[in-house]
């Protein structure tokens, strides 16, 4: 298949090396210098060459800020036959937008980043699957992800961002006031290098990337969820009450189990 990944970040390379083997793919960015590491993949930097290109599907891999910006780009330039896709983790008002170009397309969402995961090994993870995609475009997406073991999950527009209001807005809330409080430690502990490990990672993500997941509609519920908690635990702390805090202990062991 002739497969055109817009945007040379992390995502964006990472993909383009995953399918240029059994693939011919194409990666586009408008700063030629991001396009200096890959291989066995044609590098574009002008919309005219995608156009000689005449891809089967785009997978756009650009900034979630820019993510339809970029497809409005492009979309001049495409088959009318092309399936257009994106990978974004925010999908709020992609289906209106889909669904107004007149293209089949699909929706995924690789649940990992180069950031923290690692990439040789990608067993552990998942990837969810748009339900109101392409049929064949979904089929290509299970058969890429299944090549990198990923778990895959199929949710409906409205679903994927529930489950990423709480799978991605809660740690990474978490995580931001645990790093807003921080002090600097001579000797810190391996829990607190843990948490600064993650903290580390979190903010070296896209800005806009943060925000957009912390903006997600259904984000607020999910961060009252953590201040009522908060609220608990500050209770019983200040009342020293061992009774409370062993159950609360026990209701938190089996959260997680």
């Amino acid at each position: 298949m002739k497969i055109l990944v817009l945007g040379a970040g992390k995502m964006g390379t990472f993909l383009t090396d995953v399918m240029c083997i059994q693939h011919e793919v194409a990666l586009f960015d408008t700063n030629p210098k991001r396009l200096r590491f890959v291989f066995n993949t044609y590098r574009m930097t002008e919309y005219e060459e995608i156009r000689e290109f005449e891809p089967e599907l785009v997978i756009n891999c650009v900034t979630l800020k820019f993510t339809i910006e970029a497809f409005q780009a492009v979309l001049p330039y495409l088959p009318k036959n092309c399936i257009i896709s994106d990978i974004a983790s925010v999908k709020t008002g992609l289906l209106e937008y889909y669904e107004s170009t007149g293209m089949r397309y699909v929706s995924t969402h690789p649940m990992f980043g180069p950031t923290f995961a690692t990439l040789d090994n990608l067993s552990t993870q998942s990837a969810i699957i748009i339900s109101e995609s392409d049929h064949m475009g979904k089929a290509f997406f299970k058969d890429l992800y299944g090549s990198l073991r990923l778990k895959i999950f199929e949710y409906s527009f409205d679903e994927h961002d529930e489950t990423i209001a709480y799978s991605l807005s809660i740690p990474f809330a978490s995580t931001l006031v645990f790093a807003s409080v921080m002090k600097h430690q001579e000797a810190p502990g391996t829990t607190f290098k843990r948490h600064m490990d993650i903290a580390e990672g979190l903010l070296s993500e896209d800005d806009y990337l943060l925000t957009e997941i912390l903006f997600n509609p259904n984000t607020p519920k999910q961060v009252e969820n953590i201040r009522a908690e908060l609220k608990v635990l500050l209770d019983i702390i200040e009342a020293k009450d061992s009774e409370r805090m062993l159950a609360f202990l026990t209701k938190v062991r089996k959260n997680i189990e």
